[in-house]
């Protein structure tokens, strides 16, 4: 695994561990070497992670739509700023240029970019581990209704294991970086922290 892709805020949120864990994240991800795919932004969680990569000697690349570029809100710091006609293109690239995801704390945005890839998990399209960076617990509605999902039988336990949570960066990228087939029956991801 070389490319993590970080889908995460546009605002930093109300509480410090939200950018504390957003520098960590970035921090780690130099330290082993792997090269950040994240939205583009300079703007929120996702300005953070990415100029602490950067700060820390990693690569940087940023996949975000002219419109947003327009809004000033690109980051022109990277190692490589890739720009694309519409969010769907973006989604698409930041997927075919990623090993792994990682979706910390964020909006509608974030949850949109999340449900995506796992639903290209699902269907089997990519073969790509995704996870839940469950900063003071700010996923934990979500995964419960994911067991609700499971437990109505709106989809298979199977599918319910495709999304991994952790809620630090270290043990997150721990998990990521154990194993990589999302649907072994013996995968590491199959854990739920």
């Amino acid at each position: 695994m070389n490319n993590i892709c970080v889908f995460c805020g546009s605002s930093t949120g109300n509480g410090p561990e939200f950018a504390s864990a957003a520098r960590r994240l970035g921090k780690l991800i130099a330290k082993q070497n792997k090269t950040l795919i994240y939205g583009g932004g300079n703007i929120g969680l996702m300005g953070i992670v990415a100029d602490t990569v950067m700060k820390e000697g990693g690569s940087v690349i940023g996949v975000i739509p002219d419109f947003l570029l327009k809004r000033e809100v690109g980051h022109l710091g990277l190692t490589e700023l890739i720009v694309v006609k519409s969010m769907h293109e973006r989604k698409q690239k930041m997927a075919s240029l990623a090993d792994a995801f990682i979706a910390m704390p964020g909006g509608f945005g974030t949850l949109e970019e999340v449900a995506e890839i796992v639903t290209w998990v699902q269907l089997e399209i990519i073969h790509k581990p995704v996870a839940l960076l469950n900063v003071e617990g700010y996923f934990d509605h979500l995964l419960a209704q994911l067991d609700v999902m499971a437990s109505n039988g709106f989809t298979s336990k199977k599918h319910r294991t495709i999304l991994k949570s952790a809620h630090t960066p270290d043990a997150l990228l721990d998990l990521l970086l154990i194993g990589s087939d999302p649907h072994s029956d013996e995968s590491p991801y199959l854990k739920r922290t």
